[in-house]
Parts: structure tokens; C-alpha cells; sequence
């Protein structure tokens, strides 16, 4: 492997969507590595995490082509009015799986973003 980390592979997260790189602890099983860290890998993917990917979709096919939807609504169909907070963080990781899927693209104010890296107030559209 190589030290240049542009030149690293890289994959993303089974759990939380996000892109992790190659690290020389893994090298002997770098084809069998899904999660980017123990917290994720102990978390694994939970039936709320499969409802909320299905709230995603549903929402987004009934709405029209550009719409846009905001995870706390997906969050919100899945945990009721009282748990849905709970749920945002489990919503945005289902939203960052479904980019990886080729799915959905996540936004800010309008632009197409990187999931593993937005901060702050997202939203989530069918790939255009």
C-alpha cells in the first residue's frame, strides 16, 4: 500500500454511510471489512434503520421529481410525533446509505454534498 492518503482505497460504512480509508491494520482482510469503526459494527443495521430507509423512498415517490424531503420527516413517520428525535441521527445514516446505494442525493441549500461530510441541515432528493 502506499502512504499518499489520495491514493488510498477507500469504502463506505455498511452502518452509517460514510467513507472510510484503507488503514495498515487491515491489510490481510481489507476485502472483508464493512464497518468503519467498533461503534458502527456493534450497531450494525437495526429495523428502524430499514424503516426509515422505506420512509425515505416512500416519502420521496410521493412527491414530485426535484422535491426534496427533510430527515426529521422520515423520522417522524417512523417514531410518531414524541420518538422521532431519536431517530434523526438513524435517519441521516439511512439517507447516506441510500447515496452510496445511488439512490437519493443528500443537499445544502440547493447543492449536491458530500454525506460523509455535511454538517448541518441537510436534506434528501431522488437522484436527478
Amino acid at each position: 500500500m502506499t502512504n499518499r492518503r489520495e491514493e488510498r482505497p477507500s469504502k463506505v460504512c455498511a452502518s452509517c454511510g460514510r467513507r472510510f480509508e484503507w488503514r495498515a491494520k487491515w491489510e490481510r482482510n481489507w476485502d472483508e471489512v464493512r464497518y468503519c469503526s467498533d461503534g458502527c459494527r456493534r450497531r450494525g443495521i437495526r429495523p428502524a434503520d430499514e424503516q426509515l430507509t422505506r420512509s425515505i423512498l416512500e416519502l420521496l415517490a410521493d412527491r414530485a421529481a426535484g422535491a426534496t424531503i427533510c430527515p426529521s420527516e422520515a423520522a417522524r413517520a417512523v417514531g410518531g410525533e414524541d420518538d422521532w428525535r431519536d431517530l434523526m441521527e438513524p435517519a441521516r445514516r439511512a439517507a447516506r446509505r441510500l447515496v452510496d446505494a445511488g439512490e437519493v442525493e443528500i443537499t445544502q441549500r440547493g447543492a449536491v454534498v458530500d454525506p460523509s461530510t455535511a454538517k448541518g441541515p441537510i436534506r434528501i432528493r431522488r437522484v436527478r
